[in-house]
């Protein structure tokens, strides 16, 4: 357990040279905007610790600096959380990085495997989770606590090293790093208030409701920033939708919002909410948000669905790659729909090589499905052969 700058910097430098190291959080984010990084474990080669980020007066610079490292392979188990925490903190996205979630997924593995399954499909270890709901805020942490979140590492350089053998050896190394090139862009994790309301459900299609709401959210989510508490702490989506709908423009109309106290509404806060609902009347007309357009399916595409639903569980088996990677439901239906004009990831990179080309074949009747020896089979119509 490192819980000072100096053996975090000299731990860091053992690690410098390795190829990979194994990286793994403890955080809470129950009561916070932002995660509270508790703890985080590093392993690299033989060597392994887990660095107490709560520990009083410890600098996590020669951490954010082996991260920023490009000649060191980050290794996470889905890593999407812990890449947000470590871009937050430094500034910097963590690269290169290898999630062993999503490479067991193209290798076959199955939807979202969980590390246990995994650890234990690749290497026949077990890991003890008795202490996964462990408050990693409280000090001090037991010996049990701190090998069981070790574990969490140790393990995951074997994973990745196995996992890495199986890309190499399916030719899929590219389909990783396609996938690894979204997981650490910046913009994946833009927190920009101007795009918050797009996370709210609403079935409106008005777009004077939509500025309304664009706004609304937007003070949300700036007031739960600055005050480092979850939005909803703030005010719970539904108000924000009531109070776009009913746009009131008083501390009294505001206060028959459902589940808004009068403390809140006669208070500061009620007055930037009643602020931003007068902002988002007065937007002009071409500055409104556009309502995200959903897709006007024809009648009778059923059939054409299921059909392309029954090609893609072929082409998933056939490959070994989890369908969700693939497609899903949603990009199946607008390639049944659209076809080539289809907006979806299904008709890029390595997933149109794997499903998306035979998709669209399929869908113009270039190909048909039949049954040939009790299995699945495409026929070149033109040609009247196995494709």
């Amino acid at each position: 357990m490192i819980t000072d700058t100096a053996s975090l910097a000299a731990f860091c430098k053992r690690l410098a040279g390795a190829p990979y190291v194994a990286i793994d959080t403890e955080f809470m984010r129950e009561k916070t905007y932002w995660p509270v990084l508790c703890l985080v474990q590093l392993a690299g080669g033989g060597d392994a610790a887990a660095i107490d980020a709560l520990a009083k007066g410890i600098d996590l610079k020669p951490l954010f600096g082996l991260l920023a490292d490009t000649k060191i392979l980050k290794v996470f188990h889905a890593g999407r959380q812990d890449l947000e925490i470590f871009f937050h903190l430094s500034g910097c996205m963590p690269t290169p990085v290898f999630d062993t979630q999503v490479a067991a997924m193209v290798c076959g593995f199955g939807e979202q495997v969980s590390y246990e399954i995994l650890v234990a499909k690749l290497t026949n270890a077990r890991i003890d989770k008795s202490s996964r709901f462990t408050d990693w805020s409280r000090r001090p942490l037991s010996d049990r606590q701190i090998s069981y979140a070790l574990s969490d590492v140790t393990h995951l350089r074997s994973v990745y090293e196995k996992l890495q053998l199986k890309l190499t050896g399916n030719g899929r190394t590219g389909w990783l790093e396609e996938e690894m090139a979204v997981l650490t862009a910046p913009e994946t994790y833009d927190l920009d208030p101007a795009l918050a309301f797009r996370r709210i459900k609403s079935r409106s299609l008005n777009q004077r409701f939509l500025a309304v709401l664009r706004e609304l959210a937007a003070w949300r989510e700036t007031e739960a920033q600055r005050r480092d508490i979850p939005r909803n702490r703030v005010l719970r989506d539904e108000s924000l939708l009531e109070i776009a709908h009913h746009l009131p423009s008083t501390a009294a109309e505001l206060t028959r919002t459902r589940g808004l106290g009068n403390r809140l509404a006669e208070g500061p806060a009620g007055a930037a909410v009643l602020r931003a609902v007068k902002h988002g009347l007065e937007v002009a007309e071409d500055d409104c948000p556009e309502p995200l357009p959903k897709p006007v399916l024809p009648r009778g595409l059923g059939p054409v669905v299921e059909l392309l639903k029954v090609l893609l569980k072929m082409k998933c088996e056939e490959k070994g790659v989890a369908p969700k990677l693939l497609a899903s439901a949603a990009d199946i239906e607008l390639i049944a729909a659209y076809g080539e004009n289809a907006q979806v990831a299904a008709l890029h990179g390595w997933r149109r090589q794997v499903f998306g080309e035979e998709a669209l074949r399929l869908r113009r009747g270039d190909t048909a499905l039949a049954i040939g020896d009790r299995k699945l089979v495409l026929l070149d119509q033109e040609a009247g052969a196995d494709s």
